[in-house]
C-alpha cells in the first residue's frame, strides 16, 4: 500500500490521518499473521501450558481463538506462495485479499490468481475466484472441494444472541436462500404489532426460524439457473458446477433464461401493465440492483416511459429501481 497522498487529498488532516495508520496497520497485519505461524511452529508457546499456540495467541491479543487460528492458517500458507507473499511484503496485496486466495491458491494456479485479485476490490474476490474455478476446474474436482469445504458454525454473543456461519455448496445455498425469499415474499409481518417495520435482514431470520420450526407451509420454490458460454450461475451469479446441473436437470422444472452471444437476455414483450414473471427474471439478470443508487434491497421493476405514455411493458423499457428511488423518480415527473 503507497503511503504517497493524491493532490486532493494533501491539506485534509483526518484523511491523511487515516491513510497512515491504515498503511501502518496492513504493516501490522502482515507482520502479525507471520510470525504467528512461526510462534506457532516454535514450540516457544507449550512453555507457558497453553492448550495451543491459538489459544496463547487469543489470550494475549484478547482474541477469539478461531481468529489466532487464522493468523497462522494464513502465515503458513504464504510460505508455499512465494508470489502472494511479495506482494503481501509490498502492500499490493491486503490481508483481506491474501485470506481469500490462501484458501484455493496453489502452485499451479498462483500466478493466474494473483493477476485476478490485483484487479479485483477485495469484497468481490472471493465470487471472481469462484467464476475462475469454475471455468478451469474439473467438475468432480471442484464438487470435492466444496464437499471438504462445506460447514455449519455458531458462537454466542454477548447479548445473548446466537451468530452462525454457514459455508454451503451453491446449490443447497441456492435452494435455502430461495426458501427464505419466497417466505418473504409471500408473509407479511403483523404491522399492528410491531414498533417499526422490519429490515430485510430480520424478515429473512424470521423464514429462517419459521422454516426450522416448521410453520412455513409448504412452499413452492424456484431456484433459477443461468447458463451461458462460460458455464451456469445461480441467480445471484454464484457459479455452479455444470455436473450439478446435468443431474439436476432430470428432476427439474427447467426455466430457460436465454442470452444472446454478447450475454444479454433476450427480450420479451407484453402489452400487461405488469411484468410477467420472465421478464422480471430478464431485467434483474441485466440491472442487477437499482439503476439510481446501486441498492439491492426493495427493488421494483420501473416503466421507462410510463406505461400511461407507451401502453406496453417490454424489457428494454423496464429499469430496476429500488422504492424510494422509484417515487423520486415520478415526483420528479410529476412536478
Amino acid at each position: 500500500m503507497s503511503g504517497s497522498r493524491s493532490p486532493a487529498t494533501r491539506g485534509a488532516p483526518l484523511t491523511e490521518a487515516l491513510g497512515d495508520a491504515i498503511a501502518n496497520w496492513s504493516n501490522d497485519q502482515r507482520t502479525v499473521v507471520v510470525l504467528a505461524a512461526e510462534f506457532a511452529d516454535s514450540g516457544e508457546w507449550a512453555a507457558s501450558g497453553s492448550a495451543s499456540a491459538a489459544h496463547w495467541i487469543a489470550a494475549s491479543a484478547d482474541i477469539e481463538v478461531c481468529t489466532a487460528r487464522e493468523w497462522i492458517r494464513v502465515g503458513r500458507s504464504v510460505r508455499s506462495l512465494p508470489l502472494v507473499a511479495r506482494l503481501f511484503d509490498t502492500g499490493e496485496l491486503s490481508y483481506s485479499k491474501v485470506r481469500t486466495l490462501t484458501r484455493v491458491a496453489t502452485s499451479e494456479n498462483e500466478s493466474a490468481l494473483v493477476a485476478l485479485a490485483v484487479n479485483v476490490p477485495a469484497g468481490q474476490l472471493g465470487r471472481a475466484i469462484a467464476a475462475w474455478m469454475s471455468r478451469t476446474s474439473d467438475d468432480d474436482e471442484l464438487e470435492r472441494r466444496h464437499q471438504e469445504q462445506r460447514s455449519v458454525v455458531w458462537r454466542n454473543e454477548p447479548d445473548g444472541m446466537v451468530t452462525f456461519t454457514a459455508r454451503l455448496p451453491p446449490l443447497s445455498a441456492g435452494r435455502l436462500i430461495a426458501r427464505l425469499q419466497t417466505h418473504v415474499m409471500t408473509s407479511r409481518p403483523d404491522a399492528a404489532s410491531l414498533d417499526t417495520w422490519p429490515s430485510l435482514a430480520q424478515q429473512h431470520a424470521d423464514a429462517l426460524s419459521a422454516l426450522i420450526a416448521g410453520t412455513g407451509g409448504s412452499l413452492t420454490t424456484e431456484v433459477v439457473l443461468h447458463v451461458r458460454e462460460d458455464g451456469a450461475t445461480l441467480d445471484d451469479g454464484s457459479p455452479l458446477p455444470l455436473g450439478v446441473v446435468a443431474r439436476i436437470a432430470p428432476d427439474a422444472f427447467i426455466r430457460a433464461l436465454i442470452h444472446d452471444a454478447e450475454g444479454r437476455p433476450i427480450d420479451a414483450s407484453s402489452r400487461r401493465r405488469h411484468p410477467t414473471a420472465r421478464q422480471k427474471r430478464v431485467v434483474k439478470e441485466r440491472d442487477r440492483a437499482c439503476v439510481d443508487c446501486g441498492s439491492t434491497v426493495l427493488l421494483e421493476y420501473d416503466h421507462v416511459p410510463d406505461f400511461a405514455v407507451s401502453g406496453r411493458t417490454v424489457v428494454d423499457e423496464l429499469e430496476l429501481r429500488c422504492a424510494p428511488c422509484h417515487r423520486r423518480r415520478h415526483d420528479r415527473s410529476a412536478a
